[in-house]
């Protein structure tokens, strides 16, 4: 079992930045694709951005070129720093940790950006 726990959440006007971090309790944090998943209310939730074990990344398009994701897996986090946020991405926001076979999640938090 892997704990995900998430912070950095919280009101930013548009236009603003926020950096959501992810701490994982598993000491083979490496070998875990980690990504960030958004669910807004009255909607599915969805991918943001994906980073394998060696760095490669992968974003949702309405997020290219304004969201981030890092990873450092001697600290075993995951990050993703947003930029020029908008009201539409007003989320809540999950981690995610999956290999072959297993997937887990974190709590959540919570991102609101206002007009």
């Amino acid at each position: 079992q892997v704990q995900l726990v998430e912070s950095g959440g919280g009101l930013v006007q548009a236009g603003g930045s926020l950096r959501l971090s992810c701490a994982a309790s598993t000491n083979i944090f490496s070998i875990y694709t980690m990504g960030w998943y958004r669910q807004a209310p009255g909607k599915q939730r969805e991918l943001v951005a994906t980073i394998l074990s060696e760095g490669s990344t992968n974003y949702a398009d309405s997020v290219k070129g304004r969201f981030t994701i890092s990873r450092d897996n001697a600290k075993r986090t995951v990050s993703l720093q947003m930029n020029s946020l908008k009201p539409e991405d007003t989320a809540v926001y999950y981690c995610n940790a999956r290999k072959i076979g297993t997937v887990f999640w974190g709590q959540g938090t919570q991102v609101t950006v206002s007009s």
